[in-house]
């Protein structure tokens, strides 16, 4: 299932899988699509899935999606290591160098 978050919709990727012989006979096809279904494409060689084709902006929001994501993940990390100050301290700091 893929949701797209922007619009609120949901789509099976089932639906969304062709053979890499339409991605090279409708690129141009596939590439106007993407303006309004921003859905990602599976393309299948000898019936495997082999690559996905998506348009830029998804793939640009996945990317920041993912940074944002490890951000966390970082942050997380430092709390359960003990690696953090209160917010006490932290303001105390703030107004020492301000």
């Amino acid at each position: 299932m893929y949701a797209n978050i922007r619009t609120g919709t949901t789509m099976k990727l089932s639906e969304r899988v062709r053979p890499i012989s339409y991605l090279k006979s409708h690129a141009a096809e596939i590439v106007r699509d993407f303006e309004e279904n921003r859905t990602p494409l599976i393309v299948t060689q000898n019936g495997e899935a082999k690559i996905v084709v998506m348009d830029i902006r998804t793939y640009e929001e996945q990317i920041e999606t993912m940074a944002f994501l490890k951000l966390i993940n970082m942050g997380r990390k430092e709390i359960s290591q003990g690696k953090f100050q209160s917010t006490e301290d932290f303001f105390a700091e703030m107004e020492k160098e301000g």
